[in-house]
């Protein structure tokens, strides 16, 4: 089960809501005309259709009727349809919806106007249409697709009046409302309801960041180990070259004893050299007697290219 059908699910356990019903009659319903005014409300999700039923015979005491039948494209996906035909009209006037369906193309103000009946509004709007991309994969988008223009850009204001900054943009001859931004996805999913989706959004999105901080720390040690390793072989070359040219003994004791613990040694820490040392020395006083080693062995080694 996809994450966007876990949300679906868990929000269709709420009460029953003239905002949320409205959203689904809004957005999936379309008028018939069979010996009477029909209204049908279709989706392709079983729990959805299961909850408009139970909605339209709590809030309204219709008893509706779920068919159902395959999709006639390539899609292996069923459309649930709930199909109202006694009270069908009734319901319309209810909702105010009489003439909406047919002429008009938004939300309606009453449901702008009201915080209630927007954060249904909301719900439904979701259960309609709404997608979530699995947080797991690191992917923040959450998004409602909307026939019309003018219904995204009233959802848009609903999602600002709440402080989600919402965007829409037309893709396939559709328009679709995103949230992109992790912080504002867990505050819808809260809004509409969803706790239970949002706490699990919540674990996903803090065990990718813990992930994603591990693999840097672990890159950054690995680069660490790397540098460390090469100045270390810079080092032992350098020992090695004043020691062919007879030139290793003749240097001051402190630099010679150092070499030779480094030659010993050639897997230490500087820390750990230091600690080897009669006194013993900090890793900075090593690093500038190790640094002095190599900058020698160059001058030698520029002085013979010249000497040539």
């Amino acid at each position: 089960m996809s994450f966007t059908s876990d949300v679906k699910k868990e929000l269709t356990r709420n009460f029953a809501t003239t905002g949320t019903l409205l959203a689904l009659v809004r957005m999936n319903g379309s008028v018939g005309i069979s010996g009477g005014l029909t209204l049908s409300i279709a989706t392709e999700n079983a729990g959805t259709a299961k909850y408009i039923y139970q909605m339209l015979l709590e809030l309204y005491e219709i008893r509706a009727e779920i068919r159902v039948h395959q999709k006639t494209t390539l899609s292996k996906n069923r459309v649930y349809t709930v199909f109202i035909e006694d009270g069908a009209t009734d319901l319309l006037d209810e909702l105010s919806l009489a003439e909406a369906l047919m002429l008009d193309n938004g939300v309606p103000d009453f449901v702008k106007n009201d915080n209630l009946m927007s954060r249904d509004y909301l719900r439904g709007a979701f259960l309609s249409s709404g997608s979530l991309h699995n947080p797991e994969k690191g992917e923040y988008q959450l998004s409602i697709s909307n026939v019309y223009q003018e219904h995204a850009e009233d959802l848009q204001e609903i999602f600002r009046k709440f402080e989600l900054n919402a965007r829409v943009i037309e893709r396939k001859n559709r328009w679709i409302l995103y949230l992109s931004k992790a912080e504002e996805i867990m505050d819808f999913l809260t809004l509409i309801g969803a706790m239970q989706a949002r706490l699990k959004f919540e674990d996903a999105k803090m065990i990718r960041e813990m992930r994603g901080l591990a693999n840097r720390q672990s890159n950054f040690e690995n680069a660490n180990i790397a540098k460390s390793v090469a100045a270390s072989q810079e080092v032992i070359e350098a020992i090695h070259f004043l020691n062919e040219k007879k030139e290793l003994e003749q240097l001051p004791p402190q630099l010679t004893v150092v070499a030779k613990l480094r030659l010993e040694n050639p897997e230490a820490t500087l820390k750990e050299l230091g600690e080897l040392l009669d006194p013993p020395l900090g890793k900075s006083g090593v690093n500038h007697r190790l640094r002095r080693l190599v900058e020698v062995a160059k001058e030698l080694k520029n002085s013979e290219v010249y000497t040539n």
